[in-house]
């Protein structure tokens, strides 16, 4: 398959890579230090990086930031930074992907575990994880072509746990190269709908 990975440069994006380079042609996507740019809060910059890649086969999006902050201090501009970019941002990299996308093609997003155990300063990546997951369920009744959806949803790996530790007191990381299996169940198998819990 040819692939295209969005976010291909960070921590799981890499680990994704190592898993699935021998196996299909990958085309890495981010906002810098990439083959290919992108900035998937814009829809024109998500626009231009689809046209000059071309018909796809899948589509993997290990990207998005979010605003870590307390709740009783957080404005809505902070709130709306996970909302244009974890969350729309890949919400429109299926919107606009779903033109070069092959028929039984595949999307994979990426949430992660806020939503369902939360943490201190964690109330934004919990919505927008939330907002993932249920995007992803529902979009998959109405996907075209027989193409297939399904997210991710990772606790802290452990290649970040040195920068983010004060945050996640009690988690159990897993490696990045475990969670690198569940895109591969997401491209590789058929389901679709579902979000994997890493």
């Amino acid at each position: 398959m040819r692939i295209l990975i969005v976010g291909g440069t960070g921590t799981i994006g890499q680990a994704v890579i190592h898993e699935l380079s021998a196996r299909h042609t990958l085309v890495v996507a981010a906002r810098q230090n990439a083959e290919v740019l992108v900035d998937i809060t814009n829809t024109e910059s998500i626009e231009t990086m689809y046209k000059k890649i071309g018909k796809i086969d899948a589509v993997i999006s290990t990207t998005g930031n979010v605003h870590f902050g307390a709740l009783t201090d957080m404005t809505e501009n902070e709130f709306a930074i996970g909302l244009k970019n974890k969350l729309m941002g890949q919400v429109n990299l299926v919107l606009i992907g779903l033109k070069y996308i092959q028929p039984q093609g595949s999307f994979t997003l990426t949430s992660g575990i806020l939503n369902r155990d939360p943490i201190r300063f964690g109330a934004s990546a919990a919505m927008v994880n939330g907002g993932i997951d249920g995007f992803v369920k529902s979009a998959a009744i109405e996907m075209p072509n027989g193409i297939r959806i399904n997210a991710i949803s990772p606790t802290v790996v452990a290649e970040s746990m040195q920068e983010y530790a004060d945050y996640f007191r009690g988690f159990s990381p897993v490696p990045a190269s475990h969670v690198a299996l569940a895109y591969s169940k997401s491209v590789e198998g058929l389901q679709t709908g579902q979000v994997y819990f890493v």
